[in-house]
C-alpha cells in the first residue's frame, strides 16, 4: 500500500470511530443524561490526561502552558456567555471546537509520518482510541448548548472529516513544536470549561442519580485507557 492509501485509511478509520460515537449519542433517546455523564468525563480527562502533558511534553514549559490554559478556559467563558440566549450559537461554539481538535489529531498523523510509516500508524492508534468519545462529545456539546438535532449531525461529520483534511495539511506544513503544543493549551483550557460548566451541570440535571455520576467515571476512564494507549506514540 503507497503512503497516500495509508494516510487514507488511517484517516477513515478515525473517521468511522466518530461516526460511531455521534450515531450512539443521536440515538440515545432517554439514555442522554447518560451520554451526557460519558462526555463531560471524557472532556475533562481530554482536557488533564491528553491535551496539556501534550503541551507540556512538546514546549518544555509548564508554568507558560498553564497560563495558556487558563487563558482558553476564560476565553471559552466569555465567548460562551456572549452567545448564551442567541439560539443555538453556544452549541455551535463547542462543536466546532472538537472540530478543530479532531482537525489537530489529524494532522498529528500526517506530521508522525514525516518521520515514518509506523510512527502515523502507532498515533493513528492512539487518536483512533479516543475518535468514539470526540464523536459523542461533539453531539453533546451541540445539543447542550442548543443546537438543534440537524445541526449536531452536521458537526458530527465535520467532526469526522476533519482528521482527513488534517492529515492532508501534516503532508504539506511543518509546524513548529511550540505551537503545537500553544494551540493544545488553549483547547485543553477550552474543554475543561465545556465540561466543568456545561456538560456536567446539564447531565446531573436531566437526571442528578448515582448512574450519571457513574457514566461521568466512566468516561474519564475511556479516555484514560485511550491516553495510556496513545502513550506508546511519539509526540505530535
Amino acid at each position: 500500500m503507497g503512503a497516500i492509501g495509508l494516510l487514507l485509511l488511517l484517516g477513515a478509520a478515525a473517521a468511522a470511530a466518530t461516526l460511531l460515537g455521534g450515531s450512539l449519542a443521536l440515538a440515545a433517546g432517554r439514555t442522554f443524561h447518560l451520554v451526557l455523564g460519558f462526555s463531560a468525563g471524557a472532556v475533562v480527562a481530554v482536557a488533564l490526561l491528553d491535551l496539556a502533558p501534550e503541551a507540556v511534553a512538546l514546549t518544555g514549559a509548564a508554568g507558560p502552558m498553564l497560563i495558556l490554559m487558563a487563558i482558553g478556559f476564560v476565553a471559552y467563558l466569555i465567548a460562551d456567555r456572549l452567545l448564551a440566549g442567541r439560539g443555538g450559537q453556544r452549541g455551535h461554539l463547542a462543536a466546532g471546537g472538537f472540530t478543530l481538535h479532531s482537525l489537530m489529531d489529524g494532522l498529528a498523523i500526517g506530521l508522525a509520518f514525516q518521520v515514518s510509516a509506523a510512527a502515523a500508524a502507532i498515533v493513528a492508534a492512539g487518536v483512533i482510541a479516543h475518535d468514539l468519545a470526540d464523536g459523542v462529545n461533539t453531539v453533546t456539546s451541540a445539543k447542550s448548548g442548543g443546537a438543534s438535532g440537524q445541526a449536531a449531525r452536521g458537526w458530527l461529520i465535520a467532526d469526522a472529516a476533519a482528521p482527513l483534511a488534517g492529515i492532508l495539511l501534516g503532508r504539506l506544513i511543518q509546524l513548529p513544536a511550540h505551537t503545537v503544543g500553544a494551540l493544545l493549551a488553549l483547547f485543553a483550557g477550552a474543554f475543561l470549561c465545556i465540561g466543568a460548566s456545561e456538560l456536567i451541570p446539564a447531565s446531573r440535571s436531566r437526571h442528578p442519580g448515582l448512574s450519571t455520576t457513574f457514566a461521568t467515571v466512566a468516561g474519564a476512564v475511556f479516555v484514560g485507557l485511550a491516553v495510556a494507549l496513545a502513550g506508546l506514540a511519539p509526540s505530535r
